[in-house]
């Protein structure tokens, strides 16, 4: 799985301990659920919205495991995903 870009804004946390907890924590969801919307082969999005707000003032651990959670719901077919 790759991801391009994540864009956050309104959070003021290191962005490179987010990545590190946003890409372990996605990693984890994928090994225990898969992605659904894959689940026939590749899956290309260019984006995912309709997602639920993140809470601000989280630490940056915390924010990037939300962030997974949130990227995840949207790969297994909550939101919109644009082709």
């Amino acid at each position: 799985m790759e991801i391009g870009e994540l864009v956050l804004d309104g959070f003021r946390a290191d962005p490179e301990r987010v990545s590190a907890a946003f890409e372990s924590e996605l990693t984890r969801l994928v090994r225990l659920h898969g992605v659904p919307l894959a689940a026939d082969g590749s899956l290309a999005v260019d984006a995912l919205s309709g997602l639920p707000p993140l809470p601000a003032g989280l630490s940056a651990r915390r924010l990037g495991q939300e962030l997974a959670r949130v990227v995840h719901e949207g790969l297994s077919g909550h939101g919109e995903v644009g082709r």
